[in-house]
């Protein structure tokens, strides 16, 4: 796959394709990596994926506060950057602990 991203930029093409072609391919293999993960491994792959969520919103955070963006665009992509990574940790944590709730039901039932 690399080797393909490195043809297409030596070739003479455009970053933007080459850009476009990691892109395309990166989410053909998490696709493939993440259908592969058995329900038990969800909520530590989650607890994972959170903790990467969280350090996206605090460089943005950063990025807006320090002022290094350098236009208008660039402040509109990192608003949506916090917005998006602060949707996805927040909404990884309600799906967690409600996976986690799941497992306290199994619990209590076999108690009974």
């Amino acid at each position: 796959m690399i080797a393909l991203a490195t043809a297409a930029s030596a070739g003479g093409g455009s970053p933007l394709l080459t850009n476009l072609a990691i892109l395309v391919l990166a989410g053909f293999v998490g696709y493939a990596v993440i259908s592969k993960v058995p329900n038990t491994l969800h909520t530590p792959l989650m607890s994972g994926t959170n903790a990467i969520h969280g350090i996206v919103v605090l460089g943005g955070l950063v990025l807006l506060v320090e002022g290094v963006a350098s236009s208008t665009l660039d402040e509109v992509l990192l608003v949506i950057a916090v917005a998006f990574g602060t949707l996805n940790v927040v909404g990884g944590f309600l799906v967690t602990d409600r996976m986690l709730e799941m497992f306290k039901g199994r619990a209590r039932e076999e108690k009974r």
